[in-house]
């Protein structure tokens, strides 16, 4: 079935990574997963690490492994402005599997309550969705 499309932008602190007519754009906010349709009610979200899909059809979807952010959809069109957008093949799994590892033991070492196990706890959360999104 085909769906109206819609333009979306992906920026991170490193510029544009995407730009294009989609069809859907599925990721996760801090209160659940959701999906945006063309004409969707205006929205600001915040956006947890997650896999990013943007689907210019039902079979071609375009994928990111997708960091801390926000999203805004207004007068029909998307803008995700994320921390980070990787594409999957451009993941080096071992050196992000050393990164998850140190980030549970900067869990293990910080205080409880402080601001540097949190800040780890949010990178042991990147760490895993990033790893999730290589093995999809």
């Amino acid at each position: 079935m085909a769906r109206n499309s819609f333009p979306v932008e992906v920026l991170t602190p490193e510029g544009k990574v995407f730009e294009d007519e989609v069809e859907m754009v599925s990721t996760r906010t801090t209160t659940g997963s959701i999906g945006v349709l063309a004409n969707h009610a205006p929205l600001m979200a915040i956006l947890e690490p997650t896999e990013l899909r943007l689907y210019k059809s039902d079979s071609d979807v375009v994928r990111f492994a997708q960091g801390e952010g926000y999203l805004q959809v207004v007068d029909n069109s998307a803008l995700v402005l994320v921390e980070e957008a990787i594409a999957p093949d451009d993941i080096d799994r071992s050196a992000f599997e050393a990164r998850l590892k140190e980030a549970r033991e900067a869990v293990e070492r910080a205080e409880e309550g402080s601001e540097e196990r949190a800040r780890a706890q949010r990178e042991v959360k990147r760490y895993e969705a990033f790893l999730e999104v290589t093995s999809g």
